[in-house]
């Protein structure tokens, strides 16, 4: 499954790769060392390059909207040196950007018929990077960022991530509703490497979600452990990103528990692996879902099945029916046919994102934007 979601995540990375080296004609940005580059836009005066312009605008006017842009890019030393310091919504490759290119258009999330796709009722705005309480079994709460949330659903939003994320035995299990949610033994394991090779990555979304505020303490992985700091949220914005771990490079290989009797916590026989679970943001996510009362939905792009299937393993582990029907799954593509002509285009040009029943626009297509 990992070899699987590497391959679907690398060709959709070098599709939009290509696509953005086009629409970026005319936009600042520049390119990341990486081989293939990935491209990067830097705000101008009215507009950003990797932003419909009606979006940009709507957030430049919204502060709790504009705030989102107050996270760096995980991995700005792949990046030339700029002024101002790269951020992680600046990057082409950014979920959080298109969903918020999507959302803050004005009328999307205020249409009836996106919010009936969605299964949403109200009139609330959305709110980008919520908070969620997630109660752990200790009397605390982890407060990882939900990607959005509108009314009462939860959005998971996927582009070009590799995966869900995974984390160890201890976490996971540390959540106060997880046996009253999940039937463990259907969730997957995989072994994570304790001491894991330190690798630079210019894909910020595959740390957009490592750190999780529990109270007034915060959890990270450093070499493949997790460690926590009192006070530590100064920690989480440091130039110091090498301790953040992705979980692509330290999957090694699926695990079952009941093939290995006798380990305790999750722990392997061999002193440099653990046992681990996968798809740890949808576990959280779910979690935060029954917590909340809410609904959740994983938003996330036709050309990852993938992702897809990972979410449907998950969903499958849920105990409770009155839960299940409240978690959704739904496709850029699905969505894209309720939305405004003009972002629609947009869409296909710098995403290849096109209604069911569309053929995406070539990339050596010329187009008015050239």
């Amino acid at each position: 499954m990992t070899a699987k979601m590497s391959w679907y995540a690398s060709q959709l990375r070098i599709e939009l790769g290509l696509r953005n080296r086009r629409w970026s004609r005319g936009r600042a940005h520049v390119e990341s060392y990486g081989d293939p580059p990935v491209i990067v836009y830097a705000p101008e005066s009215r507009r950003h390059g990797n932003f419909f312009d009606a979006a940009f605008e709507a957030i430049a006017a919204r502060p709790e909207w504009m705030r989102r842009f107050d996270k760096i890019h995980a991995q700005g030393r792949s990046l030339p040196k700029a002024e101002r310091r790269w951020r992680e919504l600046d990057s082409s490759m950014s979920s959080d950007a298109l969903l918020m290119n999507v959302f803050c258009t004005p009328g999307v999330a205020e249409s009836v018929t996106v919010r009936r796709v969605l299964g949403v009722e109200g009139d609330e705005p959305p709110v980008f990077g919520w908070k969620a309480r997630v109660p752990l079994a200790g009397g605390r709460s982890d407060r990882t960022e939900v990607d959005m949330r509108l009314g009462s659903l939860l959005v998971e939003a996927k582009l070009t991530e590799g995966d869900f994320q995974t984390k160890s035995t201890a976490v996971v299990e540390g959540y106060r509703d997880f046996d009253a949610v999940f039937e463990r033994v259907l969730l997957s394991r995989v072994e994570m490497a304790i001491k894991r090779r330190r690798e630079a990555t210019e894909y910020p979304e595959d740390y957009s979600q490592d750190f999780a505020e529990n109270g007034d303490e915060e959890w990270f992985l450093v070499e493949g452990s997790e460690k926590h700091i009192a006070g530590g949220k100064a920690f989480a914005h440091s130039d110091n990103m090498d301790g953040r771990a992705n979980a692509r490079t330290y999957q090694l290989r699926p695990a079952n528990s009941a093939d290995r009797p006798g380990l305790a916590r999750g722990m392997s026989p061999s002193s440099d692996v653990e046992i681990g679970y996968a798809g740890y943001q949808l576990i959280r996510n779910v979690l935060a879902a029954y917590a909340e009362g809410c609904s959740f939905c994983v938003l996330h792009d036709d050309r990852r099945p993938d992702l897809r299937e990972a979410w449907f393993k998950v969903m499958a582990a849920v105990k409770l029916a009155e839960l299940r029907v409240r978690l959704s799954v739904l496709t850029w593509q699905e969505l894209a046919e309720y939305l405004p002509a003009d972002l629609q285009e947009f869409l296909d040009l710098k995403y290849g994102i096109v209604g069911p029943g569309k053929t995406a626009s070539s990339v050596g297509e010329p187009t008015q934007f050239d």
